[in-house]
């Protein structure tokens, strides 16, 4: 199997939490529990759909056009989706489109599917399933810490205005400076702390495989 399959799923180079090439996805998306709920199955939609047809149609596929291919079958399978979406909860489907577009452009830019070639469906296919899981749970974590410091409460899709609240702290049991968590800054601030915690983690529990240490730099 190639190097990105041999690549460890949370501590290699090609993993999704070391290239974060979903940085804004993940900014937009945790602003709420309902929202990263939506983005977890987009992702594990189009992720595994897209590998699971792309890699088994792989023996002709044309060499020129591969990629706009690509990115039109993953926005296709983003669209229907998005359509399900919103027959399902129609208000919510208004507020998640503007980031569940992103999917597929991530998508096509992790490098994923270039590597993917000469490797079984299947195969493709789980692996493609564990990024999209690993993005999701990052989307996840974030959405649980940013609601609830942020905002005093937590929500999940459903209910006639698309968003069930499950509780209410109001803005009088909420400290003030951490409300900035709310906000896209606040997001970004917390992606930076978590980037770092990350990094930390890797270097402590050893970093990345042997195959894929990268060599020292000469003075």
């Amino acid at each position: 199997m190639n190097r990105r399959f041999n690549s460890h799923l949370f501590w290699g180079f090609h993993s999704p939490l070391s290239t974060l090439g979903s940085a804004a996805l993940i900014i937009m998306a945790s602003g709420r529990l309902a929202f990263a709920v939506i983005c977890a199955g987009a992702l594990v939609w189009v992720y595994g759909l897209t590998a699971l047809i792309f890699s088994s149609a792989d023996p002709i596929m044309p060499i020129r056009g591969r990629m706009a291919i690509l990115l039109f079958l993953s926005a296709f399978l983003c669209g229907i989706f998005m359509l399900l979406v919103s027959l399902l909860n129609p208000l919510l489907s208004l507020e998640i489109g503007f980031f569940i577009a992103l999917i597929p452009p991530i998508c096509l830019g992790s490098g994923f599917f270039e590597a993917s070639r000469q490797v079984k469906p299947m195969e493709v296919f789980s692996r493609a399933l564990s990024e999209a899981v690993v993005i999701a749970g990052l989307v996840f974590a974030f959405a649980l810490i940013r609601e609830p410091l942020g905002m005093g409460t937590l929500s999940f899709p459903g209910g006639a205005q698309g968003i069930i609240e499950l509780f209410e702290l109001g803005e009088e049991n909420t400290f003030v400076p951490i409300r900035i968590l709310s906000a896209s800054a606040g997001g970004l601030l917390l992606l930076g702390y978590g980037t770092a915690l990350y990094r930390y983690a890797r270097v402590q529990s050893g970093g990345a495989p042997r195959n894929e240490q990268i060599p020292e730099e000469k003075g």
